[in-house]
């Protein structure tokens, strides 16, 4: 595809283009990767391997990459696509913070990525962007595009993502791992078997025990009103495709606990820039009675602060459990975009 490129009127050193593929010339993964940090700060969900893989495997509509560029060096990014005459971020789905990329302040970066995205949609009805974190500059710099070009806005279907702040309440991180509840569930498996936790990092170690995790998962929720999303092949060839290509990363973090052989707990998920996710949880649901999930969270904080993680993230939903250890509840929000009738 023929790259689509316009200068920002209010400041000409600034251009936007239209990338042709996660694979453009333009950029690569380490600038897409810096541009990562700079925004949300610490999402694995806005990196270029997470966005590349989740594009091949749940991608549908037109890709739209849109690059803000300076000095022929792209600056700020936008990833998005479009279905329905609506415009998305990529990894909409499965994701539980997305944003821009880079630093967009700067007047009519913002304004101008938006406007290139919205000339390649012929039918355009408007943008949803969801999961975009309440400290993120972005939520604000879209009420201000909006304000200044009379859009309608809503800002709404708030979630909340509790953090336990291992920087800043270290005292309360270390207290986390000697809460009675969680030491008693650990030691009547000690004292009846033996209890092994492995903690993996590498695609070699954690291949052979995913058929194993995706249908312990999908057990574990069978008798909910909320189905496994492993019931979905297409979800297990992603996590599968996660393991392989981001392995080299070192921000894997897959933990298997296992009584007397037997796996009773499964764990997914992440370590990138010291923030530690808890992302993919599940249990054996014959051990249920004995808490292998409050084992496995023991052993994961445990984890996060012998890796000095400056965050045990414990990702979107407000479940009961997780405000037992959280120091402060992130807000996310979905915000659309439309232009007033």
């Amino acid at each position: 595809m023929k790259a689509i490129q316009f200068p920002n009127m209010k400041n000409p050193t600034l251009t936007f283009r239209l990338l042709d593929s996660f694979a453009d010339p333009l950029i690569d993964q380490e600038g897409w990767n810096e541009l990562a940090k700079v925004n949300t700060g610490y999402s694995i969900f806005i990196t270029y391997q997470w966005q590349k893989i989740w594009w091949e495997h749940f991608g549908r509509g037109q890709l739209l990459l849109i690059a803000t560029i300076y000095n022929e060096k792209v600056i700020a990014l936008a990833p998005l696509f479009t279905e329905s005459g609506m415009i998305f971020f990529t990894g909409s789905g499965g994701s539980d913070y997305l944003d821009f990329l880079g630093d967009i302040k700067e007047d009519g970066i913002l304004e101008g990525m938006l406007n290139l995205a919205k000339a390649q949609v012929i039918d355009f009805i408007g943008f949803r962007f969801y999961h975009i974190p309440n400290d993120s500059n972005s939520h604000r710099l879209l009420i201000d595009f909006a304000e200044k070009n009379n859009w309608s806005i809503y800002d709404d279907n708030e979630l909340l993502a509790p953090l336990l702040e291992i920087n800043k309440f270290p005292e309360l991180a270390h207290a986390a791992t000697r809460k009675k509840s969680l030491l008693r569930h650990d030691a009547w498996f000690r004292k009846n078997g033996d209890l092994l936790v492995q903690h993996f990092h590498r695609s070699e170690e954690i291949l052979p025990y995913l058929n194993e995790f995706f249908h312990q998962h999908i057990s574990r929720w069978n008798t909910t009103p909320f189905p496994s999303l492993f019931l979905n092949q297409q979800q297990q060839l992603f996590y599968i495709q996660l393991c392989e290509e981001i392995t080299k990363t070192g921000w894997l973090r897959f933990t298997r606990i296992s009584f007397n052989g037997h796996s009773i707990a499964f764990h997914f998920g992440f370590n990138f820039l010291n923030n530690f996710l808890w992302y993919k949880p599940s249990f054996d649901i014959l051990w249920a009675k004995k808490s292998p999930g409050e084992v496995l969270l023991l052993h994961l904080i445990s984890k996060a602060l012998e890796e000095e993680a400056s965050i045990f993230d414990f990702g979107i939903g407000d479940e009961a459990f997780k405000s037992r250890f959280a120091t402060h509840q992130r807000k996310i929000k979905t915000v659309e975009l439309y232009i007033k009738e």
